[in-house]
């Protein structure tokens, strides 16, 4: 299995940690009798040679003893080694090419002895041995004689991927996937093809297919609680890949199959829709829990009319079992406000379960619980009285002031018990930061003036030298930039901090106290020449309240509409058209960042929103942004707890742009 090891100059090559020169004791130690050293070693892998999929020299110089110890049969967890190398022939180019020329050993492992080995030899064999026929021979064959559900299951999908990569040779493959999707075969081997069908030829899929589905998962399920199907429990080692696979869902295949539907059917929402509702009214709570985490890549990815769906998540949180309950929070919380129809089912948990409230780690103070969190995020005014409760406990959850910022005025009553808090925080603690901003985040969403005091104190007592005094600071003056109030000592307080790192938004709030021009345009001119990007942005920010009266400044915000970042272009050219009113000069800067950068179409869209009928020769990209199905941010299987916070956001601009556009116009269309 090793030879030639030793002749390799490992020290002169490079993993992603540096010299490769401990890969041979990775190599040997995947070997060992040992599982929990077999389990390091293919960590290290993962971890260094293979660091996040990428191929290094090390890496290839690696196959040829991995192609060696996957044939070896006296290796124990060779499924694992397969498993590597075809993620490693995937980096393409050489990578490829040395799988390619090993090619062989899959034709081998897809008839071994191991039903791991043959399951992941299946995906190999497609990839690397490129005589198409002979590779459809092979998985036919297989198919004919295996006996292991989830061996079929693999050469399923291996045929879905056959199709891609060989449609020259796709009809005899297609013919035996609509084969496999018939009775006699096993409802999860049906619901395989049927993924794969709707990947690679939906146009052979039944006109019934979402009834079907979700038939075919009540059959499943109703065999797996019967015993016929158990769950492939393992003790794992306490390694990344051992952990991992304890993450990994209770019901993994299932999940894995009706993901590959939702996949195959993208933008068909409807479709989804309607597969969803029927995983969320499965009498398997594994089904249920399944459909909650998969209805959250639709609400990421895709607008529609949801509530109904959201509505059958909310249900879920009635469950005994603890997985489905806290899935239901989990994804709730990602909506805001478009967990409202599930307002009712969080509000009864929050209620009844006053344990759920906070969840403590093991390090760090306590956190909002999920259904808490969810409810407060919707918007919902029965939130207010929980949090009072929570505000009036020895410790609070640090995440609590993020959240109030979404119960609007419904949140008012918690004021004192906020500027309390804040005045309890200690100005030269690491944890200064954590707890001050969240507080002055929610004090800030109130407008509560009365919480100056509390702000100067946090301005004018922390120390120098403090490591989180930065972000309090810009918190605590943005604060008093929304208080808009004169009191005591503000001023002065203010005008000391504008040769600061937080020049930017002092001006800002000065401003917003005085309305003095000239006592903040000397400041924010020399924001717009510094070398720190946000701190410009900060200051164009500014100056577009200024307005008119910073037409001194233009010089800068031209250079900033020319510079390499979108997010500066664009705070450049919003202030630039409120400085001097030049349309010409920042429609094509506003045009180009909205088509070629999605994630700032918020701030174009809150431009255009001013700029009134100025900005009609953008409005089509506003109109045709209200006509998308899919959300701006979308990464389809990607996460993001705030992409659809920001684009209902953005969606709500764009009414504001249609409206505006319309009401100039005198109802009759935006003028040309």
């Amino acid at each position: 299995m090793f030879t030639g090891i030793d002749e390799v100059d490992w020290a002169s090559l490079r993993h992603a940690y540096g010299s490769a020169e401990d890969v041979p004791v990775l190599l040997r130690g995947l070997a060992s009798a040992d599982p929990v050293e077999r389990a390091s070693a293919l960590d290290g892998m993962y971890g260094a040679v293979h660091h996040q999929g990428m191929v290094y020299d090390s890496t290839l110089a690696c196959v040829p003893f991995l192609l060696a110890l996957a044939v070896e049969e006296g290796v124990a967890e060779r499924g694992d080694l397969v498993e590597l190398l075809v993620s490693i022939g995937r980096g393409r180019g050489p990578a490829e090419a040395a799988l390619r020329a090993g090619a062989q050993v899959f034709v081998v492992l897809v008839g071994d002895r191991d039903p791991g080995v043959r399951r992941a030899a299946a995906q190999g064999l497609i990839r690397f041995l490129d005589q198409p026929a002979r590779v459809l021979g092979l998985l036919r064959q297989r198919i004919s004689v295996e006996r292991d559900d989830r061996v079929l299951l693999a050469l399923v999908e291996s045929l879905g991927l056959f199709v891609r990569r060989f449609p020259a040779h796709a009809a005899e493959a297609l013919d035996t996937l609509l084969a496999l999707g018939t009775p006699p075969y096993d409802p999860g081997l049906r619901l395989a093809a049927l993924g794969q069908l709707a990947g690679c030829a939906p146009d052979l899929l039944p006109a019934d297919l979402v009834p079907r589905v979700v038939g075919l998962l009540g059959e499943r399920s109703e065999r797996r609680r019967s015993g016929l199907r158990e769950r492939d429990d393992i003790d794992c080692p306490d390694t990344l890949t051992g952990r991992l696979r304890q993450l990994r869902p209770s019901d993994e295949e299932g999940a894995q199959l009706v993901r590959t539907l939702h996949t195959a059917l993208g933008g068909q929402v409807a479709d989804r829709i309607a597969l969803l509702e029927g995983q969320l009214s499965a009498p398997d709570s594994t089904d249920r829990c399944n459909g909650v985490w998969m209805s959250a890549g639709l609400f990421r990815e895709w607008r529609a009319d949801h509530s109904a769906l959201v509505a059958l998540v909310g249900e879920q949180l009635g469950a005994e079992a603890d997985r489905l309950r806290d899935a239901a929070s989990s994804v709730l919380g990602e909506l805001f406000h478009l967990a409202a129809p599930a307002a009712d089912h969080l509000h009864a948990l929050v209620i009844a379960r006053p344990d759920l409230w906070t969840q403590r780690w093991e390090r760090g103070a306590p956190a909002l619980g999920g259904a808490l969190k969810a409810l407060a995020r919707s918007g919902d005014p029965r939130a207010a009285p929980v949090l009072a409760e929570l505000l009036a406990r020895p410790v609070v959850p640090d995440d609590l002031g993020r959240v109030i910022v979404h119960l609007g005025r419904s949140a008012a009553p918690l004021a004192p018990a906020l500027r309390y808090r804040l005045g309890r925080v200690p100005l030269d603690s690491p944890e200064t930061s954590d707890r001050a901003v969240p507080l002055l985040s929610a004090l800030t969403a109130l407008a509560d003036r009365e919480a100056v005091p509390g702000v100067l104190r946090l301005l004018r007592g922390m120390p120098d030298g403090v490591r989180s005094g930065q972000p309090v600071v810009a918190s605590a003056v943005r604060a008093l930039d929304v208080f808009g109030v004169g009191a005591e000592d503000v001023v002065p307080v203010l005008r000391a901090l504008l040769d600061s790192e937080c020049a930017g938004v002092a001006a800002g709030a000065l401003w917003s106290v005085e309305g003095d021009a000239s006592a903040v345009l000397p400041s924010l001119l020399r924001e717009l020449t510094s070398s720190d990007g946000q701190r410009r942005r900060v200051a164009a920010d500014v100056l577009s309240r200024v307005g008119v009266a910073a037409r001194v400044a233009s010089d800068g915000l031209a250079r900033m509409v020319e510079a390499e970042c979108v997010e500066e272009r664009v705070a450049g050219a919003r202030a630039l058209w409120r400085v001097t009113g030049d349309a010409e000069r920042v429609l094509p800067v506003l045009g180009s960042a909205w088509t070629g950068h999605p994630r700032v179409r918020g701030a174009v869209a809150a431009c255009l929103v001013g700029m009134g009928t100025a900005g009609a020769p953008l409005h089509d990209l506003v109109t045709a942004e209200l006509a998308a199905s899919r959300r701006h941010l979308a990464r389809a299987g990607g996460h993001g707890s705030q992409d659809v916070l920001a684009d209902e956001r953005l969606l709500g601009l764009c009414r504001e742009v249609v409206a505006g556009g319309r009401a100039e116009s005198g109802g009759k269309g935006w003028p040309a």
